[in-house]
């Protein structure tokens, strides 16, 4: 379709039942993950899809469609089919036979495509358990339309929420709805939104900016990207909103480079609001003028802090700066400033086209809507979740992904990313939101959620953690640079079995040094690991520095590997795993392992069919 310029909200409304047409003339549509599941073959998958319908004479009536990300990572690639609903995970080319037959022309589910729930085949996609006890707002077009044209979008409602806000609300009646709506920054530290916004509203000057900041620096975090990957003119929907808010004229979009697929997308989609009137000048015929650029960090961590992001839009080597005064007054070239994450402006449409009190009746008091996690770790179903505000830990890590496969035992979450704090199996209870979790010493963060079973050892987890932390420190205030540095010294000292007594509270002297020393929110939360396991996994600690030994059996130096005599069959299998020939023994008979000549890999555990290597 062409891209027609939009002159008012009639012109709109025009386009998005053109867009409609063209999206009912087909009967099925084909919607192949296309940007994660990339990594695991959609692109030949896609392929093979549209061969095969040609081929068939059928590409005429089923549609195929590269959308964003579908949710279950860890079954991709994932294909849904409409209107049947039917979800196929690890599709193969392979497969694209049989799905025609069995699903395009007969409407039959291919059943060991779909998943399995309690024994049962779960067809349909809302029937999965991993997607049954999720409520999907600000996802509920990501998987399900073309990224890549607008008329998608448009077909769906998208930017009827401009239209709205532009044609028929002051800026402070938007400003009013977004805060009465409850709506907080999604990006870590969950300030209200309204009120921020208000701040920059208010401020003296007619320059102003609108920064979105897409920085996402946590590992195994993801939220961020898909937005931008499967939903992008959602994102730059919130952002001529809040725009208008607040009365900027310019706004950027602050991308990591690592992110190819989003940066390709959202890029493909200022170009086509701008070819549609909803960037540039006068935006559907209001006298409201706003555009978006798109500029690439060079994956600093440290520039997700929002002095330190201005830092680095202006040029500048990404540090923070101390506040007062804040961005809303002095920000980007010293102008009033308002900086969102990517999940919160992808909240506000849903909160402007349908009214604070649908939007406010998800959630909790203090934390309304929904919240978008990046479940990764030793969890059955990985990928990306949205459930209400106020979800517990069980429902997320049980309900939605599953429970601990191989029969593990629920340890810890980290929640937070690298600056979060580790929450015990004691507040698999606790309702997630950004009151609840601070009370336990973590934090809500951007939304990353890392599962640990009873195979991790707490104290070699937060010094993974801090040492991502020290190295990702721009070095400009002491607390942080120099603090850090001991600390990750120490956790390292203690890993390696050279602890000694005291090191354990010499570590929370120093983790409450550099909290409250610190110059911005990296070095103030830097030390949240650490604190969260002293506090509630000193025990480890303890079995580390006073009796030179990992419970967990992970801390190489503190482990020895052995063949229990009762259950070793003489295999050999360990034998055969083992790289450095440290076991001996016939067939048939028990094996031994060499201590002094074991490098501690664990492949002989791993191998193990009786669990006959015992770790002590």
């Amino acid at each position: 379709m062409a891209h027609a310029k939009l002159t008012c909200p009639d012109d709109l409304a025009a386009f998005r039942g053109q867009a409609r047409e063209v999206l009912n003339a087909y009967r099925a549509r084909v919607l192949v993950c296309m940007t994660g599941c990339r990594a695991r073959g959609a692109v030949a998958l896609g392929q093979a899809f549209r061969a095969k319908l040609a081929g068939a004479g059928l590409d005429q009536e089923v549609a195929v469609v590269d959308v964003g990300c579908h949710g279950q990572c860890s079954r991709a690639p994932l294909v849904l089919i409409e209107p049947d609903e039917f979800l196929y995970g690890n599709v193969e080319p392979e497969d694209v036979d049989e799905i025609i037959e069995e699903t395009l022309r007969n409407g039959r589910p291919v059943e060991r495509l779909c998943a399995s729930e309690n024994g049962k085949v779960a067809a349909k996609r809302d029937d999965v358990a991993f997607y049954k006890h999720q409520s999907h707002q600000v996802l509920r077009h990501c998987g399900r339309i073309d990224p890549r044209r607008i008329e998608d979008t448009v077909a769906q409602g998208g930017y009827e929420a401009v239209a709205k806000a532009l044609c028929s609300m002051t800026p402070e009646e938007v400003i009013d709805e977004v805060r009465e709506a409850g709506l907080r920054g999604r990006g870590g530290a969950g300030f209200p939104t309204g009120i921020k916004w208000g701040f920059c509203r208010k401020a003296p000057g007619n320059e102003k900016y609108l920064i979105c900041n897409a920085d996402e620096g946590d590992p195994g975090a993801f939220m961020d990207r898909a937005l931008l990957e499967g939903t992008p003119h959602q994102v730059l929907e919130g952002m001529i909103i809040a725009a208008y808010a607040i009365g900027a004229g310019r706004g950027f979009i602050y991308v990591r480079a690592e992110y190819p697929i989003a940066v390709e997308h959202i890029g493909i989609a200022i170009e086509q609001a701008r070819a549609c009137g909803l960037l540039g000048e006068d935006i559907l015929g209001s006298d409201f003028c706003f555009d978006v650029e798109v500029r690439m960090g060079a994956g600093a961590f440290v520039c997700g802090e929002e002095t330190a992001l201005i830092a680095s839009l202006e040029g500048e080597r990404g540090m923070p700066r101390p506040r007062p005064p804040f961005p809303a007054n002095e920000g980007f070239l010293g102008k009033p400033t308002n900086i969102n994450n990517v999940e919160t402006f992808a909240n506000v449409p849903i909160i402007i086209a349908e009214g604070k009190e649908r939007y406010g009746a998800l959630g909790t008091e203090g934390s309304k809507g929904t919240k978008i996690f990046a479940l990764a770790g030793r969890v059955k179903d990985t990928g990306l979740v949205e459930v209400p505000m106020g979800a517990t830990f069980r429902e997320i890590v049980f309900d939605v992904g599953g429970g601990i496969p191989d029969g593990r035992e629920f340890k810890a979450a980290q929640t937070g990313g690298p600056s979060g704090g580790c929450v015990p199996a004691e507040f698999l209870d606790l309702p997630i939101d950004y009151d609840s979790v601070q009370k336990v010493g973590a934090i809500m963060g951007s939304g990353g959620l890392v599962v640990m079973d009873d195979r991790t050892c707490m104290v070699d987890m937060a010094r993974f953690f801090l040492e991502f932390t020290q190295d990702e420190s721009c070095g400009k205030c002491v607390p942080c640079r120099v603090g850090t540095r001991h600390m990750v010294d120490t956790l390292t000292r203690i890993c390696a079995g050279e602890g000694k007594p005291g090191d354990t509270d010499e570590l929370e002297r120093l983790a409450t040094v550099v909290k409250t020393g610190s110059l911005c929110g990296l070095g103030q939360t830097a030390p949240n690991p650490v604190l969260t396991t002293i506090r509630y996994f000193r025990d480890e600690y303890e079995a580390h520095v006073n009796e030179k030994r990992c419970p967990a059996g992970v801390c190489k130096n503190l482990i020895t590997y052995s063949i229990s005599e009762e259950t070793c069959k003489g295999c050999r299998l360990c034998k055969k795993a083992c790289k450095v020939d440290a076991i001996t023994g016939e067939k048939k008979q028990v094996h031994v392992i060499d201590t002094p000549k074991c490098i501690r890999c664990g492949l002989c555990m791993d191998v193990c069919p009786f669990k006959s290597v015992l770790v002590s």
